[in-house]
C-alpha cells in the first residue's frame, strides 16, 4: 500500500498533511476511548505490540511492487481484534514512522500519505465492527462471515485510498488507471487470505484463556459488547 514517492508531490502534499492531521486527531479519540475501559499499562503494552507486529508485516511478511504501489499483507483487521482500536492506530501509524526512519528512508517524503491510507481504513471498520458484527458475541467467537466483512472493508478502504492519491497526484489517464487497476487486483486477493489469519489467530486467543487478565489484549476479545 506505499504510494511511491514523486505520485503526490509539491502543493499537493497539503493535502495529505491535512488528512493525516485528521487522522491523528481521530486516533486521539480512539486513544480516549480505550483508556476508559482498560489501564494506561494494559494500553501502551497494546500499543507496542502493534508497533512491532506491523514492522513484522511490513518487513518479513512478503511485499512486493504491482502497479502504482506496493502489496503488502497488513492483518489490520487482526490487530484491531487482538488489541483495540486505539492500540492498533498507533501501532501502524508508529510502525510505519519507524520503516521510513531505518529501513525505508526513501518513503519518509511520503508518510503522510501513507498513514492516512493505513488509518481510515482502520477507523472504517472499526465503525462496522460496532454497527455490523454482533454484540453479544465476543472477538473470539466471531465467525468467518463476519471477519470476512471486515477484511473486505479494510483492503477495499486502502485500495480506494490508494488510487484516490494516484489520481490526485497523477491526473486520471490510461497509464494511472491500468496501474491501478493492476494493483487493486493484486491487493484485493489478500481478502482470501486475512480471513484465516484471523480466525487462526483467534482460535488461538480461545485456547488461551488467561490472556484475558494480562492487559495484553483488548477487553473485547473474550467479553461481548
Amino acid at each position: 500500500m506505499h504510494i511511491e514517492p514523486g505520485i503526490v508531490h509539491g502543493a499537493k502534499m497539503a493535502l495529505a498533511y491535512g488528512t493525516a492531521a485528521a487522522a491523528a486527531g481521530y486516533s486521539l479519540k480512539m486513544i480516549a476511548d480505550d483508556l476508559k475501559t482498560h489501564a494506561v499499562p494494559s494500553f501502551v503494552a497494546r500499543a507496542a505490540l502493534a508497533v512491532v507486529a506491523v514492522l513484522v508485516f511490513f518487513e518479513i511478511l512478503p511485499h512486493f511492487p504491482v502497479g502504482v504501489s506496493e502489496v503488502h499483507l497488513i492483518l489490520g483487521t487482526t490487530l484491531l481484534l487482538l488489541l483495540g482500536t486505539g492500540p492498533a492506530a498507533v501501532g501502524l501509524a508508529g510502525g510505519l514512522a519507524i520503516q521510513g526512519m531505518f529501513f525505508a528512508p526513501t518513503d519518509l517524503p511520503m508518510y503522510f500519505v501513507n498513514v492516512t491510507t493505513l488509518l481510515v481504513p482502520l477507523f472504517a471498520i472499526h465503525a462496522i465492527a460496532r454497527k455490523v458484527l454482533p454484540q453479544g458475541v465476543a472477538y473470539v467467537d466471531l465467525g468467518y462471515g463476519d471477519v470476512l466483512k471486515l477484511s473486505v472493508a479494510y483492503q477495499g478502504g486502502i485500495v480506494a485510498w490508494v488510487a484516490f492519491w494516484a489520481f490526485y497526484g497523477q491526473g486520471v489517464g490510461a497509464e494511472t488507471f491500468a496501474s491501478v487497476a493492476t494493483f487493486g487486483v493484486a491487493y484485493m486477493t489478500v481478502v482470501l487470505i486475512e480471513p484465516i489469519a484471523d480466525l487462526a489467530v483467534l482460535w488461538v486467543a480461545k485456547s488461551l484463556r488467561g490472556l484475558e487478565k494480562s492487559g495484553l489484549v483488548t477487553r473485547r476479545l473474550y467479553n461481548a459488547a
